[in-house]
């Protein structure tokens, strides 16, 4: 099958597409009234004296409203028609991004937003430190060695399947209400699929380097060291950047367990205040750091394994 090599313009012009495509949807609901916007944002209340400027409410209880205030010859409400108020415009979200660092917190002992955000990063990248520490040395053995395969992997795939935040109770129980609980769930979230994916990456090493190194007097260990763990690698890198992805996913359920804190705890916060701009902002900017992490390992893949294209 024949694929065409893009050029990097090309590449460059799909990647940005990639984003507009979403925006522009979300700018044309935003937008263009006649698409949603099921209600409607009172700018005058009329006679309807429980209505205030700002409320807003369903079409059909506005036109019942303004009907009924006809039909008794008063002053009909008037209103503009708007979506609700989870879903603000891409302006107020632009904005968001911006004010959400610069607006102090609404409760004074509260963090501000970096602060917040510093303290999800190093419980990501240290409970991912901790779940590579030993879902990577576990994972070669498995991939390596037959004997090491079958006597961890088939508890790996059970404990795989039981849901990580099932065991938030026992966390706190055991670790206490600080971060400790929260870097528990990102590990035992990452830690059993990345042996299972390693160990998977680490037997698709070409066996004929293996055996090739055997008829050169090479010892299962020196094989291993020599032979196996340098092939894999770079594929190895690429499964890391994956599994870090995943380690994100995981942190807004870690988050919520014990003392609630980090971005989740601003996210909660400014959805209860309903300032659902921030909340949009806040999600977005967990997904440029994401983004922006990959990027960084990527451009480091690519000149840690000069030799192996796509990592």
């Amino acid at each position: 099958m024949h694929h065409s090599v893009l050029s990097k313009r090309k590449k460059l012009f799909l990647g940005l597409g990639s984003f507009i495509i979403p925006l522009l949807i979300w700018s044309c609901v935003s937008y263009l009234p006649f698409i949603w916007h099921p209600q409607v944002q009172i700018t005058d209340s009329g006679s309807v004296s429980y209505l205030q400027v700002g409320t807003r409410l369903e079409k059909s209880a506005y036109y019942a409203e303004a009907q009924q205030a006809v039909d008794q010859a008063k002053t009909p409400p008037t209103g503009i028609l708007v979506n609700p108020i989870y879903l603000p415009a891409p302006h107020e979200v632009a904005i968001a991004l911006f004010t959400s660092f610069t607006t102090p917190p609404q409760q004074a002992d509260a963090p501000w937003l970096h602060q917040s955000l510093w303290h999800s990063i190093k419980i990501v990248f240290t409970a991912f430190f901790i779940s590579s520490l030993i879902g990577v040395p576990l994972g070669i053995l498995c991939g390596f060695s037959n004997t090491i395969s079958k006597l961890t992997e088939p508890f790996v795939e059970f404990f795989r399947y039981l849901p990580a935040p099932a065991f938030g109770a026992l966390a706190v129980a055991i670790l206490g209400i600080n971060d400790a609980p929260k870097i528990a769930i990102i590990v035992i979230g990452t830690l059993f699929q990345q042996i299972l994916i390693i160990a998977n990456t680490t037997r698709m090493v070409d066996r004929g380097l293996m055996e090739a190194g055997y008829t050169l007097g090479t010892n299962k260990i020196k094989s291993l060291f020599y032979v196996v763990i340098p092939a894999a690698l770079p594929d190895i890198y690429r499964d890391q950047r994956v599994l870090l992805g995943w380690a994100w996913t995981y942190l807004i359920v870690s988050e919520l367990i014990g003392a609630t804190s980090g971005i989740t705890w601003f996210i909660t916060q400014q959805a209860r205040y309903q300032n659902f701009d921030n909340v949009y902002a806040a999600i977005l900017i967990i997904g440029v750091i994401g983004l922006v992490c990959d990027l960084i390992l990527m451009k480091l893949g690519m000149r840690l394994f000069k030799w192996k294209k796509g990592v």
